[in-house]
């Protein structure tokens, strides 16, 4: 299948999960969050999540985090070009809903992509080459271009992979892993 056939099949799969379907799934992508390696990781990259399109909740992962003394870093997003400034999420830093609906911190300190050791990706699906689909702007493709050679990138999604997404291309960024229940 294509991008945009997947949006739409996967959005509406991720719409039809009950709560408690949520719930199930969410602790045993939390389960498998909280058993990699974090040696030598300093600062991780996490999106914070929509609850109107049923995103996984990652405020559980950003407290494991949080106890783990990890930097937790966020994105902003520039509507104008689809591209994501990134700042710390400290305990009080307060976020404001940008006009879609996305959480961003307000008074917080700018953070380079160069100083990210590991960022945890949302999809809709991805396949098992580790391409995904978002929501079509580009913005974490852009984004993860900008991040070191060795920063890793991990997907957190409901749904196991598909075989192939037909349209990839060159501008898509594979992640080194993705995480969904097993």
């Amino acid at each position: 299948m294509k991008k945009q056939e997947l949006r739409v099949l996967y959005k509406q799969k991720r719409n039809n999960l009950s709560e408690n379907q949520i719930i199930e799934l969410q602790d045993n992508i939390y389960q498998q969050v909280y058993s990699l390696n974090y040696s030598g990781v300093k600062v991780v990259h996490l999106f914070l999540s929509l609850t109107k399109f049923k995103e996984i909740d990652t405020q559980p992962i950003i407290n494991f985090l949080r106890k783990q003394n990890i930097k937790i870093v966020v994105s902003k997003s520039n509507l104008t070009d689809n591209t994501l400034s990134h700042y710390y999420l400290e305990e009080n830093t307060i976020l404001e809903l940008n006009k879609f609906g996305v959480p961003e911190p307000v008074n917080a300190v700018k953070v380079d992509e160069q100083e990210l050791d590991l960022v945890f990706v949302p999809m809709l699906i991805s396949d098992e080459l580790n391409y995904r689909v978002g929501y079509g702007k580009g913005f974490y493709d852009r984004f993860l271009l900008k991040c070191r050679e060795d920063a890793k990138f991990i997907g957190l999604n409901f749904f196991k992979p598909i075989y192939q997404i037909e349209d990839s291309n060159d501008f898509d960024v594979p992640l080194h892993q993705v995480i969904y229940p097993k």
